[in-house]
């Protein structure tokens, strides 16, 4: 009988083993009975099957090759961010130009909030800044045309977010950058915002700062008014957790972490990236309960604190790296930093964490000239306005793992002990009291001392003359010490049941504050006033407050008398003291 010719296409490519054998190995073999193609033939077959399957890889990788060089893929900057703006800047250095027009893909904006005289551009972690006069700030204003404008200000940490602070645009416009690919960002409002959040793992806790809600200043909240929403999109109800509010107090709200939101953070490294896989963060902000309820728009992201050390136990307590801290919160004021910082380091402190709230004097030049090795400095861009109360509880969060005492003092402020003791003495002192949990120290303000010009070898020697009366006063705290609400007043913390605090006596320790320098420094405090709860100099509202200067009004208006104020007593024993202790037998200078 004829085969088909698909039989005999089967037949030529059965089993020749079996075939030839007369056994029944194969069947198409068994079936067909033909006698299999010589070796030659087989190897032949076995060449072209070969060449067939190289001939199709180099056809295809050439479409795909091809293809790919003509469809550019934008890629997204994480995690190779610092990567993509390296090649970009590079291309423009070998090109030649200033960065004009470029755009840089690690550039991308995170969020934007409009406050009173400027709007605040928030970047992602990685974004690599050229200098300001190289890029500039774009508005998107009716009929499809923008508005260009250099910004005001760049700011940048190596471990966190660029800030780049642009000038105030029309209302409701939405912002961006001439070096970004990210589309335009609509400026939330600067007083209804949760603007920071951290996770406190000792409690299973997430501590949210927050303006809007209008608490009142050192009195405790309501916490079952509100509760706390973790989500990627607050706005959608369905796609949000909620958990509820422990504290309320201020600025500052402490709320459960949901067990599903640990979890999430868990297997993100441990809350080092809380972002979903299309770059979106998830945040957390703040509801009210009830009819006509309302969430506050939010930048939070949650960022985990320090997670608890096992420090070296001592017989009673457990030891921290550094015995006394310093927080402080400032704006241009690089000038005085040197000497502040190496004074207290010398008198004993190990570690500062400086706030910096917008200053554009070059401050991170100054800190570059600090050794690292021997000032443990730490630099965190706190840009909020009217938030000093809520900048000092987020620092003692910070600090609470790694300082067994921390104080709270501004830039002008110098801890002195006139008598025999030393500041170690002092803490060691109260450290053997677990009950203490703040040491309050009386300030003395010093006036301008005569002097019409700033004195060039410091404040501590140049300004000698003071009010007779103290000036309420300031605090050093056991930040373990402090109620879970984190209420305080600048001058002091609220601690947790059974705490107390303890005055100790101007003999011991005080602090020298040069509050009334020479005019130049001194029509600074002008410009604003950090703390929420106390008005700024130029309002019309409490002028005959002690946080005013005594008759001065609210203008920046130079007294005649100006030099000659303030002075009622005659004070060298700091100046002695920095005198003997830090002068150069040499020269005669000052280390700062």
């Amino acid at each position: 009988m004829a085969m088909s010719a698909k039989e005999r296409k089967l037949s030529r490519l059965g089993s020749g083993k079996g075939a030839a054998n007369g056994g029944g190995g194969g069947s198409f073999g068994a079936r067909g009975g033909h006698r299999p193609p010589p070796a030659g033939t087989r190897r032949r077959l076995f060449a072209a099957f070969f060449a067939f399957l190289c001939a199709g890889a180099v056809v295809f990788g050439g479409v795909h090759a091809i293809g790919a060089s003509f469809r550019p893929v934008l890629m997204t900057p994480w995690p190779s961010a610092t990567l993509n703006a390296l090649s970009s800047e590079r291309r423009v250095q070998q090109a030649g130009g200033d960065g004009a027009g470029t755009v840089l893909p690690s550039v991308q904006i995170r969020h934007a909030v409009a406050l009173p005289d400027h709007v605040l551009l928030i970047l992602r972690d990685g974004s690599l800044l050229p200098a300001s006069g190289q890029f500039e700030c774009l508005y998107s204003v009716a009929n499809s045309t923008q508005l260009h404008r250099p910004p005001l200000l760049v700011a940048a940490m190596p471990d966190g977010p660029s800030l780049v602070h642009c000038p105030a645009g029309p209302s409701g416009v939405a912002v961006s950058l001439s070096l970004t690919q990210s589309p335009p960002v609509t400026p939330l409002r600067w007083d209804q915002l949760v603007y920071t959040a951290l996770l406190d793992s000792r409690d299973n806790s997430t501590i949210l700062f927050a303006k809007g809600m209008n608490l009142r200043p050192g009195r405790l909240g309501v916490p079952s008014r509100y509760e706390c929403v973790f989500g990627w999109d607050l706005s959608k109800p369905k796609f949000v957790v909620t958990s509820p509010v422990i504290s309320a107090a201020q600025e500052t709200f402490r709320c459960v972490t949901p067990l599903r939101v640990r979890r999430y953070l868990r297997m993100t490294a441990d809350g080092s990236s809380n972002r979903k896989s299309d770059g979106k963060p998830m945040l957390v902000s703040i509801r009210t309960k009830g009819r006509g309820s309302s969430t506050l728009p939010s930048i939070a992201e949650p960022e985990p604190l320090p997670r608890p050390n096992r420090h070296r136990r001592t017989r009673h307590r457990q030891q921290k790296a550094h015995s006394m801290c310093v927080c402080t919160m400032l704006r241009n004021q690089a000038r005085f930093l040197r000497e502040w910082i190496i004074y207290h380091s010398h008198i004993g402190v190990q570690r500062w964490f400086i706030y910096d709230n917008n200053s554009d004097d070059d401050i991170e030049q100054v800190l570059s000239t600090m050794d690292p090795s021997a000032y443990n400095v730490t630099r965190h861009l706190w840009p909020w306005m009217k938030s000093q109360e809520a900048g000092f509880a987020h620092c003692a969060l910070r600090a609470r793992e790694s300082c067994e005492w921390v104080g709270f003092i501004d830039i002008d402020e110098f801890l002195h002990f006139p008598g025999n003791q030393t500041l170690q003495d002092v803490l060691q002192n109260y450290s053997s009291k677990p009950r203490i949990g703040e040491l309050r120290t009386a300030c003395h303000s010093f006036g301008p001392s005569g002097r019409t010009k700033i004195p060039k070898k410091g404040v501590t020697t140049g300004y000698t003359c003071r009010l007779a009366a103290p000036e309420r006063h300031k605090s050093i705290v056991r930040p373990d010490a402090l109620n879970p609400s984190l209420i305080n007043v600048v001058h002091h913390f609220h601690l947790k049941e059974g705490m107390k605090y303890a005055n100790v006596g101007q003999g011991v320790m005080l602090i020298n504050h040069y509050k009334y320098q020479v005019w130049e420094v001194f029509k600074d405090k002008f410009s604003g006033r950090v703390a929420t709860y106390v008005a700024d100099w130029q309002d019309e509202e409490n002028v005959g407050s002690r946080d005013r200067a005594p008759g001065l009004g609210t203008k920046p208006v130079e007294p005649e008398d100006w030099p000659s104020r303030f002075c009622e007593v005659y004070d060298t024993s700091l100046k002695d003291f920095v005198h003997k202790e830090f002068t150069d037998p040499q020269t005669g200078n000052l280390p700062w």
